[in-house]
């Protein structure tokens, strides 16, 4: 079997005095969709935070393509291949829709992600493309911060609650679009607090319990009530 592309071992975080995460020891395999599941405030976006160097860590507590990137700025991080849609959009409200996206390919990484692109798995967003960003429906600023995320041309993107706050009917066309993103063997990790969401897209699961996992296992075959009792940690 092929070495994982991301290892995570012993991950330890911090606000302050305030320890979020407590040894995390997970993996990625290349072209994998891994789901991170758990109840609000078990360490799922600090997990992503980790990963994206938005918050740092231990040099060798992250190892990407088996080079230590704990330690890395969030710029060093996406030039590696890492790219993150965070939770809330994050999008830049004095930019228009395609100013946006324009800003996720400055990295200059190479690939298939473009403008063009970027439109056909949303075309809506093309005709939206010199709004301001901020005046779309929120369904549409997160398919902005998807395809800026994309437009880094990422190995690995990081998808934090990308469903938190939607419609289910725009939920439903941001999940059929997934296939088509990590088409051509990106890999994936989704936070997701919809569990029957975070399963179907992905092959592996893990679940977070007040910042430890709980829970690891392949998504088809682990119960509802073994991740009812992670989720909640009931004996």
């Amino acid at each position: 079997m092929p070495d994982p592309i991301l290892k995570i071992r012993g991950l330890a975080a911090f606000y302050g005095d305030f320890q979020a995460l407590y040894g995390l020891d997970l993996h990625l395999d290349a072209g994998e969709v891994l789901a991170i599941i758990g109840a609000n405030g078990a360490g799922k976006s600090t997990l992503l935070r980790s990963i994206s160097g938005l918050m740092r860590n231990g040099a060798e507590q992250i190892a990407w393509r088996g080079q230590p990137i704990g330690a890395l700025r969030a710029d060093q991080v996406a030039e590696q291949g890492i790219a993150l849609v965070p939770e809330g959009r994050q999008l830049f409200p004095s930019l228009s829709v395609e100013e946006n996206l324009i800003i996720g390919g400055r990295i200059g990484r190479p690939g298939p992600w473009s403008l063009r692109r970027v439109y056909d798995l949303f075309p809506i967003l093309e005709e939206r493309r010199h709004q301001a960003s901020t005046s779309l429906s929120g369904g549409q600023q997160q398919m902005v911060a998807i395809g800026r995320a994309l437009m880094a041309n990422p190995d690995l993107i990081l998808f934090d609650e990308i469903s938190l706050g939607l419609a289910p009917i725009i939920i439903r066309d941001i999940y059929a679009a997934l296939p088509g993103i990590v088409d051509g063997g990106m890999s994936a990790i989704l936070v997701e607090q919809d569990i029957t969401k975070a399963l179907a897209v992905s092959s592996r699961v893990y679940c977070l319990q007040e910042g430890r996992i709980s829970l690891e296992g392949a998504s088809g075959t682990i119960s509802r009530e073994a991740i009812s009792r992670a989720y909640f940690g009931m004996e």
